[in-house]
């Protein structure tokens, strides 16, 4: 039985089409269609709910060494009102899941985590935790909407003060305001936007929408579905649990080697991966340059041998048909010809550089 967030009846009166994803029904699309969606958030703004999402939280004495034993990347130096991501690993080196860390203060951090992972990822901390610290789960507390796109500032800017409002990337006020509503601000997002993410009660999560929605209402603000969600981190080259990584798949491979801090002294899986040495298979971006659109689990080849497979892929609206693949490193570099199996034909692609959109500062 699916469950549904504080805002489930709001999606309806928006014309949401609900759909079961990680638990929840949720928005894949409202009448707008997921194209006009994608281009508010790229042109002007979009509104999305992310409730699904889990939120953490660790607190205690040794909780920064909590984080570094549980975590690839190193939060030694993470001040407070900053973010940072890191996967965090099995003993294998694979990945558990990926996650944003939030220091809020000395000894308090929020962590939020993949909403189809949130229930394995909490049982993994508890199980795997050092003393000196306590893990608490607040998923069912906490609405979480992301607004996203370059007049993200310009909206929210009508409900909060300056002083409540992140101004760097990856930083946040953990005790903001917006239009009344108690919030944690973020200046984060899955989009490739600038934008913010909002944490409040769960039970002010439609007040809070309701506000947005009227401050953007003469700015373009539109509300957005997971549809439009996975677009638009396919064109920023985000990666996605289940997709470019899993509990097989090490961050190495998964070009996250910038969150994996190898000369930490210890971390679980920090063995495996040092022992693996250079991964064997990479990933990387497939632009498709014949006809056709090329999804997830596509054979992927050059020279008629398989060299590896597709993990995401579809047509984006801003910059047409690509695709992310994991390839043997031989046929990592930009400008190698590949061909991937699209319903037992070959479609042929070439390997580009990621992130396939960038925004312009």
């Amino acid at each position: 039985m699916e469950r549904k967030t504080a805002l489930y009846d709001l999606h309806l009166a928006c014309g949401g089409k609900m759909v079961p994803f990680a638990g929840y029904l949720l928005p894949v699309q409202y009448a707008t269609g997921i194209i006009a969606e994608h281009m508010a958030v790229r042109q002007k703004c979009g509104l999305f709910d992310v409730s699904h999402m889990g939120e953490v939280l660790c607190q205690g004495p040794a909780a920064l060494e909590n984080l570094n034993h549980l975590l690839t990347n190193d939060f030694t130096s993470l001040g407070d009102g900053r973010v940072r991501y890191s996967p965090m690993c099995n003993g294998q080196g694979g990945v558990v899941d990926d996650l944003l860390v939030y220091r809020v203060k000395e000894g308090c951090y929020l962590l939020v985590v993949n909403a189809a992972n949130k229930d394995k990822d909490f049982q993994w901390m508890q199980t795997h935790q050092l003393p000196g610290a306590q893990f608490t789960d607040l998923s069912d507390t906490v609405s979480q909407l992301a607004l996203q796109g370059p007049l993200a500032g310009e909206i929210l800017a009508k409900l909060a003060s300056p002083a409540d409002i992140p101004g760097k990337y990856y930083s946040f006020v953990p005790r903001g305001t917006v239009a009344g509503v108690p919030c944690l601000i973020s200046k984060t997002g899955y989009t490739g936007e600038d934008g913010y993410e909002l944490y409040c009660a769960w039970e002010d999560g439609p007040r809070l929408w309701e506000a947005l929605m009227e401050a953007g209402r003469d700015l373009g603000l539109t509300p957005c579905g997971l549809g439009a969600r996975d677009t638009l981190r396919l064109e920023a080259a985000m990666p996605l649990y289940g997709h470019e990584m899993d509990d097989t798949i090490t961050p190495l491979q998964a070009g996250l080697d910038f969150a994996v801090k190898l000369q930490k002294p210890e971390f679980i899986g920090r063995q495996a991966l040092v022992d693996q040495g250079q991964p064997a298979t990479v990933r990387v971006g497939l632009r498709v340059t014949g006809r056709g659109i090329i999804r997830e689990h596509a054979a992927v080849y050059a020279g008629g041998r398989q060299i590896g497979h597709t993990t995401s892929g579809t047509h984006c609206p801003a910059v047409g048909p690509v695709a992310m693949a994991l390839v043997e490193r031989a046929y990592a570099q930009p400008g190698q010809e590949v061909e991937a199996e699209v319903r037992g034909r070959r479609v042929a692609a070439q390997v580009v550089p990621l992130p396939f959109y960038k925004r312009e500062n």
